[in-house]
């Protein structure tokens, strides 16, 4: 793997096994199934008959110090659900959406696909296989080995512009050459005691809600330790939160609208010479035309555009551009934008123009031993199948060294059989029916032209009851071995396994290996999944038996990388780009004939957009709020996981439930030009009166689940019924959080 790094360990005071009041404490790391993206420091505590009884939070562990939400407390209510899938199974494609399973061994199941895989391979070509993950986590970089080890260029993830986490990731690499994080100590063992580590000034949270839910690496929490230590926060959401009830400013911003801020703000940070002009001489490139570009934005302009007053926006644009060392904490949102390559360019210039990258207490490219936002594997694609990847020819961008195809393309690809055919579909880890897929019922149809789907789960979805032919049944982290890398991670950790797994349930990293050996086994070459960890663990220099008991472990970090000569390939000072400096006029986009600046886009629909259609929709819907008790379309079934949020929620303010007829806890329709969705109506101040935001990802595991029943009220219940696909220029972004709607009661429109 990479070439060997000196590791810093942790010295734990008791082994990775250890007993604890009469019961067996295993010590580990917990990163799905299921879960969110952070991998957090768990006990895992087992009695003597080998049963989960407890979870709690390790202390030890530098990550989450001994802090856990309800997700992982409540872990043995998943492992032992009475609705997990245990047993591999098939059915005939004839009855895709009917509850009419057999279960079959393994064997018989992996070489039944295994066949159908390489009979596809012999008359249509690797491409006519695709291989589909979800939120990436500890198994998104095993997929794409499993994908691109088969020659398959179709690595897929159903998100329209695969608007998460990847958007932001393509717009760095563009323009600098890395990714970027904050600096919360999280590289250090000794966290916020390390003497090389300054605390940051200022945090700009900017479309995230981190102590609920975040990636990047990031544990919520450092926010709230940066802030008890002093640091300010500055939040940018069109929700108050509970962080931004607690920043020096909140800037309440219309949904969709980020990109003509943040170029507001670049405008007044250069008119009032609030830039780092030693920074920008040095490490940019381009100033002078994002200067240009940024005079189009004056602050009042910006205000109706954004319904943010002009003096707040001044006022954030001062603290950034006066802030000693600031941390830009940015989330999804500016990902679920169609144009979000140029928004995601404006929003870190911000950062760049002020110097806040490379010094302690300010933005970070992370070290991983596996990023898995860049794969795994993909020496054994070639030339040849890569070019055949759906969506490059269309969206250039993804070809320079982005993994996905485009999912807007491929969606056409399935209907229309062009390029070529689709006949084989992997899904693992995915729901893209009640999750990521817009358009559900457009999302469904296609995907009925697949000839074999195969879906691995811990639990039957809605995706696999309307479209697997077979089902293979995962297991939990406490059921298995495992790694936590990549994603901003900046330490290796292992998943160590505390208990043997439910029924026939395998870990998704060994079922990769499994099917891998049988359809191309020279990309599978281990005996063992520890053995694939150890290659993996290679740089560290330890096994991954060795590691269970050292981790976490921490790869070197400097600071101010770009000085020295540490982020670029030959050696130089500089960034990883064709001029070696920060990119604000970025030559990769010019040369695609994409627009080398940043840019606004007002989103279609919406109030400026399509006024006409605003008269009809007249209030503006923001989608994807997260909760503390579930992940995506995770945890529906859980019964204290549902109980902490039994239902799908609209927030509402006071004002627009009064004039709309409804009270808290009605009933209601969202409705707009796509479909319409059933929510449950929360009252709250927590959103201006013209803007609503709901929940993400909801259907009901306790409903009928057959597709002609409803299944399980997805076709009520899933807000993606509004949205379209329709991705940017790039290939990127897509408008999930900004749409228009009207709202009135179930009952008018049952």
């Amino acid at each position: 793997m990479g070439e060997k790094r000196d590791y810093t360990t942790v010295d734990h005071e008791k082994p990775y096994r250890f007993d604890e009041d009469g019961l067996h404490v295993t010590r580990g790391c917990g990163w799905s199934a299921p879960g969110c993206h952070l991998g957090c420091g768990v006990l895992l505590f087992t009695d003597d008959n080998g049963k989960l009884v407890k979870v709690e939070g390790d202390p030890e562990n530098p990550f989450n110090q001994g802090r856990l939400c309800v997700r992982c407390l409540d872990l043995p209510e998943v492992v032992y659900s009475p609705d997990r899938i245990l047993h591999p199974m098939k059915r005939d494609p004839k009855n895709r959406g009917k509850n009419q399973w057999e279960q079959i061994s393994w064997d018989v199941a992996l070489d039944e696909i295994a066949g159908k895989i390489l009979e596809a391979k012999e008359e249509y070509g690797p491409e006519s296989v695709a291989f589909y993950s979800g939120t990436g986590r500890d198994i998104g970089q095993y997929i794409t080995r499993l994908c691109w080890g088969f020659n398959s260029p179709n690595f897929v993830f159903m998100m329209s512009g695969q608007s998460c986490y990847s958007p932001r990731v393509a717009g760095c690499f563009s323009t600098s050459g890395s990714f970027w994080v904050g600096d919360y100590a999280q590289q250090f063992p000794d966290r916020y005691d390390n003497p090389n580590w300054e605390q940051p000034d200022l945090i700009v949270i900017w479309g995230n809600n981190p102590i609920i839910s975040n990636s990047d690496g990031l544990y919520g929490h450092w926010v709230v330790d940066c802030m008890k230590r002093g640091t300010k926060a500055i939040v940018v959401d069109p929700r108050l939160t509970w962080l931004a009830s607690r920043a020096e400013l909140f800037l309440q911003i219309r949904p969709g609208t980020d990109g003509a801020l943040a170029l507001g703000m670049v405008n007044y940070l250069i008119e009032n010479d609030l830039y780092d002009h030693e920074f920008v001489d040095l490490w940019c490139y381009g100033f002078d035309e994002l200067a240009e570009r940024a005079r189009e934005y004056p602050l009042d302009e910006v205000a109706a555009i954004t319904e943010i007053p002009a003096d707040e926006i001044a006022a954030a644009a001062r603290r950034i551009g006066t802030a000693e060392r600031a941390i830009l904490q940015w989330g999804v949102a500016i990902d679920q934008i169609k144009e979000t390559i140029p928004t995601a360019q404006a929003v870190l210039a911000l950062f760049e123009i002020t110097g806040n990258i490379g010094k302690p207490g300010t933005m970070q490219q992370p070290a991983s031993i596996l990023n898995y936002a860049a794969g795994w594997g993909s020496e054994f694609l070639t030339p040849e199948q890569e070019a055949k990847r759906i969506g490059q020819e269309e969206h250039p961008l993804i070809k320079m060294g982005f993994q996905e195809c485009v999912t807007d393309d491929y969606i056409k690809c399935l209907e229309t059989g062009t390029p070529y055919p689709i006949k084989v579909a992997w899904m693992q880890t995915t729901n893209p029916l009640a999750c990521t897929g817009v358009d559900a019922k457009r999302t469904l149809a296609a995907h009925m032209n697949i000839d074999t789907i195969v879906c691995v789960d811990l639990f039957m979805t809605p995706t696999a009851m309307a479209l697997a032919d077979y089902f293979l049944p995962a297991c939990t982290y406490a059921e298995r071995n495992g790694l936590r890398i990549g994603d901003g991670a900046q330490r290796a950790e292992t998943i160590n396994k505390a208990i043997e797994p439910l029924g026939e349930s395998r870990s998704d990293m060994q079922i990769c290996l499994d099917i891998g050996k049988r359809i191309s086994p020279e990309a599978w070459p281990w005996d063992t999944v520890e053995d694939m960890y150890s290659d993996i663990l290679e740089e560290t220099g330890h096994s991954f038996e060795e590691m269970q008991e050292l981790a976490p472990g921490y790869p070197p970090f400097d600071y101010r990388m770009h000085e020295k000569g540490l982020l670029r390939e030959d050696g130089n000072p500089g960034f990883q780009t064709a001029t070696g400096r920060i990119e604000l006029w970025c030559t990769m986009y010019n040369s695609l004939g994409l627009d080398p600046l940043p840019s606004y886009e007002e989103p279609v629909p919406s109030p400026r957009s399509t006024p006409e259609l605003f008269e009809e929709y007249p209030l503006v819907l923001t989608t994807g709020a997260r909760v503390w008790s579930m992940f995506h379309s995770e945890h529906r079934q859980i019964p204290r996981m549902r109980a902490l949020h039994p239902e799908p929620l609209v927030y509402v303010n006071p004002a627009t439930a009064a004039k709309y007829g409804v009270k808290d806890g009605d009933w209601v329709w969202l409705e707009n030009m796509h479909g319409r969705c059933k929510r449950q109506v929360r009252e709250t101040p927590i959103v201006n009166e013209h803007t609503i935001n709901t929940d993400h990802a909801w259907w009901r595991p306790e409903a009928p689940c057959e597709l002609d029943e409803g299944l399980y009220d997805l076709w009520d219940l899933t807000v993606e019924n509004l949205l379209p696909y329709d991705c940017g220029a790039s290939g990127f972004g897509a408008n999930y959080k900004n749409t228009i709607c009207k709202m009135y009661p179930v009952a008018e429109g049952a």
